[in-house]
């Protein structure tokens, strides 16, 4: 069992920028990667970034260049740094953690970009 409590969202004007961070607990160690996701009124939820432990971090071509993925392995976190951000970038976000084959998530954290 992992449990992640995300915070840092808020509501942030076109071309500012918001930094995310997700806090992990429970069985760290068997985490095999773990990543961002977004889910924008009216749309399933989506890929944003995901970083898999001993790998390199991938991202959606929709935030390539402006988002950055980040990892503390000594506070048990990621980051989600977002920077020029557009209102096409408004959604819920949700840090997600993999372990084999088992899928856990936060709560999700509001991010609002206005025009």
């Amino acid at each position: 069992q992992v449990q992640l409590v995300e915070s840092g969202g808020g509501l942030v004007q076109a071309g500012g920028s918001l930094r995310l961070s997700c806090a992990a607990s429970g069985s760290i160690s068997s985490i095999n990667a773990m990543g961002w996701y977004r889910q924008s009124p009216g749309k399933e939820r989506e890929l944003v970034a995901v970083i898999a432990f001993g790998g390199m971090p991938n991202y959606a071509d929709s935030v390539k260049g402006r988002f950055t993925i980040s990892r503390d392995n000594a506070k048990n976190s990621i980051y989600l740094q977002m920077n020029s951000l557009k209102p096409e970038d408004t959604g819920v976000y949700y840090c997600g953690a993999a372990i084999q084959r088992e899928a856990y998530w936060g709560q999700g954290v509001q991010v609002t970009v206005s025009s």
